[in-house]
């Protein structure tokens, strides 16, 4: 039987993918992807995203830690939440999001495995998710 090898990537050297005021940089270890992501001041899902994903509200699920700034979420049943430096966020699907105060809210995401996103989304919109 042999060991997985060790995997070591630098999130910080990812290029940036910029929608409106939101960015995120991707790295890929084996099947696990970490996301930072980056809510710049007056950046918020509905304005910034929302065309680009071509939904109501975010439909995908988060794990994510908050590594600076704040920021709030409102869920599509109306429940509100601040999440800040040093919390541990785990959103369903169904969420809109914004920048709280004058400095950027970065949080780290993790998933394992790319059928998690495909899955929810499946779910979210009432299909079938892949087994």
């Amino acid at each position: 039987m042999s060991l997985p090898n060790m995997l070591k990537a630098n999130i910080d050297s990812a290029t940036a993918e910029t929608h409106g005021k939101i960015s995120k940089q991707v790295v890929q270890l084996d099947e696990v992807t970490a996301i930072k992501v980056t809510f710049n001041p007056g950046a918020k899902w509905s304005e910034d995203l929302k065309e680009y994903a071509g939904t109501e509200s975010c439909i995908l699920p988060h794990v994510a830690y908050v590594i600076s700034g704040a920021i709030e979420i409102l869920m599509d049943d109306g429940s509100k939440e601040i999440f800040r430096q040093g919390d541990i966020m785990m959103l369903p699907p169904g969420h809109d999001a914004w920048t709280v105060g004058d400095e950027p809210c970065q949080f780290i995401q993790m998933s394992q495995g790319d059928n998690y996103y495909a899955d929810a989304y499946a779910k979210a919109c009432g299909h079938q998710p892949n087994g």
